[in-house]
């Protein structure tokens, strides 16, 4: 069924579009007859909200310990009767967790007691702030390896956003906001509030204490919040929910499938809301000069962020003299395609509501076939660092809208000219859970400006079954095209079922200044079906069996790409999981390219059959392995590529990490191998006083590149760092030192 031309450098476009329409129409009849016959929710009983408790005036402050031991806590209305999502659903929790929420004119105040009838085996390894959780891939929230108790607060009660805070028996800190309803989940998120947690005869505890001021709520005298809390025991990897426990449908990510927080009265908002958060930093740096030798420079700076809710629910965001230096390097990456790699945004003033300004494709195990914003670009040019000079920031709530306004000037450095970056985007809720938006962005500088406009929607006909789509356009003056952008998709899950079907059209001359666009010139269909089974037997919780479809050409039908193949993966009962990847495929290379920029690949088409093997332990345990293989037709060659991590957490107060990734390519023009070699080592005092180190080693560059942070926690929201970053390297030899940056620096936390 796959077309092949007679000879590698003909192309004929009545085949392959004969091709796109056949399996447009086949992905699209599949999808929609199983989104025709999806159940809705089910065995999830309505129930009544949990009420708080507002605490007398004269009530004491509690002290936050964890040990839910002051009165009060008695006297709250406790949530429980929490349901299993795995291993068994809709069963009762096999130990039971009880919620209470009270409050005060300063503090909101939630209190989890975690029943547990085998106390000993409670698994808790991490301090580290922002370490108990993780994003998934697909939206929703993953375990890092320790027991977990985690809560979701809507506080508009629009059923799309909310705020996860989260803590494991240790009191390690975890927070994040959940935008669309689960789509998009930002773990880079830091708000001000405490938590502590302890270990008691019945299982183990938790307070949390969240001042109203880090909270965004309306001003109505009555209100009612979207709650939901989950728990995660880690020894039996069993997932327990209050509400939203259902597979198909459900999850803690779902906000509109949250329960109700009622009892929520008068609630204290402070004339002025804002907070000022000044820096002082001091920096020893050794780089090369223009005759290449080492030079030091001393360098003393300062600046400030300010923040304040100008109306309930819109947050103002400014900042002067923006400084990253504390940000963490980014992991090394081998580059074997024609296109850019993709690198994830570490800098705290872009990652805060990072959601807001969403507006793109994400893309699936690779880098996103086209984001219209993406804040990398700001700040970071062809050659390092560029200074911003100020930036400001509006995101929040107004009525039935999300709303979000971006604008950054930043400096004029060597081969890069003053830039301002201006970015806006409403998206004005519809019904329940859907959303209709529009977002632009412009970039200008020194005769060059680029400006996108676009609209998109995400809407839900079914709980399990979700359409979106969008369309853009750019304009450009100097440098770079004009052209749509324009992108639709179903995507249906049940725990049992699932499928997925989009088309993706980007034309030749859309440009993103501000966002990111793998390719240009593509048209891109895809569909994506899979069965999934929960046999029962050897261990097996879940099997998953995929098979998908891609096929891409250019705007005007010339073949491009073709891949096909099933995928089968499978989750253990004990945590560990094993996935097997087989494809058939086809690529087209129109324009001659060098390999990692070393070996030659001419113009042509080629196979690209391939498959792939990865497995992993279970986090359960005080170590874990994880390891892949992976064996491919590659450019008219081979690729054999491998690797492997190893992690060991002996005491909450560390941890290691070893990596290792080899790729070994070899083509008709020549052979090479890539190699990283990664060690990662925390050490942890408190939850509040931790060190981080990450050492890299690149084979292809042959350097190593080394960064270690010390962060203290002086108060809530404030911070001192130490950081070091060394490159070594040069010309051959190793060690070589090719710079050096030596930084501290000190922000304080002031709030009005």
């Amino acid at each position: 069924m796959i077309f092949r031309p007679a000879h590698p450098s003909v192309r004929l476009p009545t085949g392959p579009a004969r091709r796109e329409r056949a399996v447009r129409r086949l992905a699209g009849a599949v999808l929609l007859g199983l989104a025709a016959g999806a159940p809705s929710l089910h065995g999830q009983e309505a129930a009544g909200p949990l009420n708080a408790l507002r605490l007398a005036a004269e009530t004491p402050d509690p002290r936050i310990d964890g040990l839910l031991s002051e009165p009060f806590w008695s006297q709250a209305p406790a949530a429980s009767g929490f349901r299993q999502r795995e291993p068994l659903e809709g069963v009762p929790a096999s130990d039971d967790t009880e919620v209470r929420v009270a409050f005060d004119g300063e503090t909101l105040y939630v209190g989890i007691l975690a029943r547990d009838t085998r106390p000993d085996a409670i698994v808790g390894r991490i301090l580290q702030r922002d370490r108990v959780l993780a994003a998934e891939g697909f939206g929703g929230f993953q375990q890092a390896g320790d027991d977990v108790v985690a809560i979701l607060l809507d506080t508009f009660r629009d059923r799309r956003n909310a705020v996860v805070l989260a803590t494991n028996p240790n009191g390690a800190q975890f927070d994040a906001l959940v935008t669309n309803d689960g789509d998009e989940v930002n773990v880079d998120w830091h708000g001000v509030w405490e938590v502590a947690a302890a270990r008691i005869p019945e299982g183990w505890s938790a307070e949390f204490a969240i001042p109203w001021r880090s909270l965004r709520f309306p001003s109505a005298q009555v209100q009612q919040w979207g709650l939901n809390v989950t728990r995660f025991v880690q020894r039996t990897q069993e997932e327990t929910l209050w509400r939203s426990w259902v597979r198909d449908g459900g999850g803690f990510q779902r906000v509109s499938q949250a329960g109700t927080l009622d009892g929520l009265r008068d609630l204290p908002r402070p004339a002025v809301n804002a907070e000022v958060k000044p820096y002082l930093l001091g920096s020893r740096t050794q780089a090369p000069d223009d005759a290449g030798a080492l030079t030091a420079r001393n360098d003393v700076d300062f600046g400030v962020d300010l923040k304040a809710e100008v109306r309930p629910g819109l947050v103002l965001d400014l900042t002067y003299n923006t400084d990253f230096a504390q940000v963490e390097v980014d992991d090394q990456q081998v580059n074997l395609t024609r296109f850019d790699l993709f690198f994830p945004e570490k800098r705290d003033f872009f990652l805060e509501n990072a959601g807001t300004f969403e507006f793109g494709q994400r893309g699936f195990g690779g880098p996103p076939p086209y984001l219209m914003f993406f804040s990398r670009r700001i700040g970071i040019g062809p050659d390092g660092e560029v200074p911003i000079l100020a930036g400001g920031r509006l995101t929040g709530r107004v009525g039935d809208q999300t709303v979000g306004l971006l604008s950054v000037a930043t400096d004029e450095v060597t081969g890069v000219d003053q830039e301002l970056f201006n970015v806006l985007r409403i998206k004005r809720d519809v019904g329940s859970s859907a959303y209709v938006g529009i977002m632009a962005t412009d970039r200008r500088g020194a005769g060059d400006a680029n400006t996108v406009v676009g609209a998109d929607f995400q809407w839900y006909p079914h709980p399990t079954l979700q359409a979106s789509g969008f369309a853009s356009r750019s304009t450009t003056e100097g440098m770079g095209g004009e052209g749509w952008v324009y992108q639709a998709a179903l995507d249906w899950t049940q725990d049992l079922w699932g499928g997925f079907f989009q088309v993706l059209n980007v034309e030749p001359g859309a440009t993103a200044s501000m966002g990111f666009i793998t390719r240009t010139d593509l048209r891109a269909v895809q569909g994506v079906f899979r069965r999934s089974f929960r046999p029962g037997f050897l261990g097996i919780r879940k099997m998953d069996i995929r098979n998908s479809v891609r096929y891409q050409s250019t705007t005007d039908g010339w073949f491009q790409d073709w891949e096909a193949g099933p995928m089968i993966s499978v989750d253990m009962d004990s945590g560990g999981s094993l996935n097997l990847n087989a494809s058939r495929g086809e690529t087209q290379v129109d324009e001659a390219f060098a390999v990692a920029g070393l070996v030659d690949v001419p113009a042509g088409r080629y196979d690209t059959d391939e498959v792939s093997l990865r497995a992993s332990t279970s986090s359960a345990r005080p170590w874990r392995l994880s390891g892949n293989l992976r064996g491919a037709d590659f450019f008219g060659g081979d690729l054999l590529a491998w690797g492997g991590s190893a992690t060991l957490a002996p005491s909450p107060a560390f941890s290691f990490t070893g990596s290792f990734s080899r790729n070994d390519v070899s083509l008709p023009g020549g052979d090479f191998v890539a190699d990283i070699i990664a060690f990662r080592a925390t050490w942890a005092l408190s939850t509040k006083v931790v060190t981080n180190a990450l050492v890299q080693y690149n084979r292809l560059t042959d350097d190593i590149l080394a960064n270690v942070r010390f962060n203290l926690i002086h108060r809530p929201g404030s911070d001192l760092f130490l950081v070091l970053t060394e490159e070594r390297g040069v010309d051959g030899d190793l060690w070589e030192l090719a710079d050096r940056g030596m930084v501290a620096k000190l922000t304080y936390l002031i709030r009005f």
